[in-house]
């Protein structure tokens, strides 16, 4: 059996990001998995693997719980759940503290950095993202 590594991946808040509302805009969760999940890829795939293949994401469901804040200090924590082909499938949790801010379930399709074709993730390359239990 295998368990997915997390990921943790401190989040700055930009001004930017504050909507009319005086919290966080919706959109920018959408920003912060993007560079979350690109980091995970980036800290534990090898290097050719790294320069070989891109990400693009297929679909993000997002489940906000409470507001974000200008202020707020905030982490995403990543654990890919599985891979399927040139699939990733992930599970994003972004928290203030042990609050839940928002929890989101996104698929991915890993792209040749050439031809920005579809590209299957090699297992051994799959396995380094899990834990041997």
């Amino acid at each position: 059996m295998s368990t997915a590594i997390p990921h943790s991946f401190p989040i700055g808040i930009d001004p930017a990001d504050i909507d009319f509302m005086g919290h966080v805009n919706n959109a920018s969760y959408l920003k912060w998995v993007q560079d979350a999940v690109v980091s995970h890829w980036q800290r534990f795939a090898p290097a050719e693997a790294i320069a070989a293949n891109l990400w693009v994401a297929l679909k993000h469901e997002i489940t906000y719980r409470k507001p974000t804040f200008l202020d707020d200090e905030v982490i995403a924590t990543v654990l890919l759940e599985k891979v399927q082909g040139a699939r990733a499938f992930y599970q994003t949790i972004i928290k203030r503290g042990e609050e839940v801010l928002a929890e989101v379930q996104s698929s991915w399709c890993c792209v040749d950095a050439t031809t920005h074709r579809p590209a299957r993730i090699a297992q051994s390359v799959a396995d380094l993202f899990f834990s041997k239990d």
